[in-house]
């Protein structure tokens, strides 16, 4: 099967490509970086872009996809692209102008894909994160059913085709799949996901409801010091995972991405590098075993990356 067909179907009748480019980058990293990484992704295959209000990197996003639409490689119907409300913007009368905001950076009329960063808000203002003279930062006080309902009123003006929540657990999920005169459920729930931790739990629970789970840090290689402790294992250096890739004479990345999909996950695979890029797209052609698929769950150690604002 083409990979551009590799899709799953969302519980509004829309489709999301099941392997992703995640365009996330440390503060260090040139932002023209982020435009000719997605520009090298698109052309590798992928067809599914993950970015956010937090990256700073929609404009340059926003170019990368244009261009790509100028000279015929694809369409716009083509590309998947997902956005992402900031927690100073959870305020419902602050949702649309966010998005619109994303719209204009971007250059498009309208994103597949505008879900909550966090199930937690930061007072309104111009910056990323508000803080007291004392260093901390400022929480606002939103009740996010809220926020919820001005999402759903983008979707209906058709500035957003799907709209999901990101780094919500099953109790913040029901939250909103239980609110009086709910419209439109959310369609995913993106959450960090690898094999040291697979959020196995969560994904059963996000199954019975029709929920797609969306998996960053799939790769387990996010370094960025503001978020992860130094110290961390690396993911890619697992000897059960080197010796898994070994045996399908694939690289650990290849296989991280693979475990993923075969537990009906859509993935983000995040790099800048050209060569790995085009690896990294390299993950439907070969198939895990059970037997390997039961050695990876037993990796599980439930270790975040990630360790901001949880």
């Amino acid at each position: 099967m083409d990979p551009k067909c590799w899709r799953v179907e969302l519980n509004d009748g829309h489709y999301i490509p099941v392997l992703g480019f995640g365009t996330y980058a440390p503060d260090e990293v040139p932002k023209s970086k982020a435009e000719e990484a997605t520009k090298v992704a698109i052309d590798v295959g992928f067809r599914h872009i993950d970015s956010a209000h937090l990256y700073q990197n929609e404009e340059e996003i926003g170019k990368a996809i244009r261009d790509k639409m100028a000279d015929g490689t694809v369409k716009r119907e083509d590309i998947f692209y997902t956005t992402k409300l900031w927690l100073t913007c959870l305020r419902p009368e602050l949702v649309q102008p966010a998005l619109e905001r994303s719209l204009k950076k971007l250059g498009l009329d309208y994103v597949n894909l505008f879900i909550i960063h966090f199930p937690i808000a930061m007072k309104p203002g111009e910056e990323l994160e508000p803080k007291d003279s004392s260093g901390k930062i400022i929480i606002d006080t939103v009740d996010f059913r809220d926020t919820w309902e001005a999402l759903e009123k983008c979707k209906d003006a058709g500035l957003t085709k799907s709209i999901g929540v990101s780094n919500f657990n099953h109790t913040q999920l029901e939250m909103i799949l239980n609110k009086p005169g709910l419209r439109h459920r959310p369609v995913c729930n993106q959450v960090e996901c690898h094999p040291y931790l697979n959020q196995s739990k969560l994904l059963e629970f996000c199954k019975t409801k029709d929920i797609v789970v969306v998996a960053y840090s799939a790769l387990g290689s996010h370094r960025d010091p503001k978020w992860v402790e130094r110290d961390s294992p690396y993911l890619l250096e697992d000897p059960i995972l080197n010796a898994i890739a070994k045996k399908h004479n694939r690289s650990p990345g290849q296989v991280a991405l693979r475990y993923q999909l075969q537990r009906g996950v859509v993935v983000l695979a995040k790099s800048f590098n050209e060569k790995r890029i085009k690896e990294n797209f390299q993950v439907f052609d070969f198939e895990l075993t059970a037997e390997d698929m039961k050695t990876i769950d037993g990796l599980n150690r439930n270790f975040r990356y990630c360790k901001f604002l949880l």
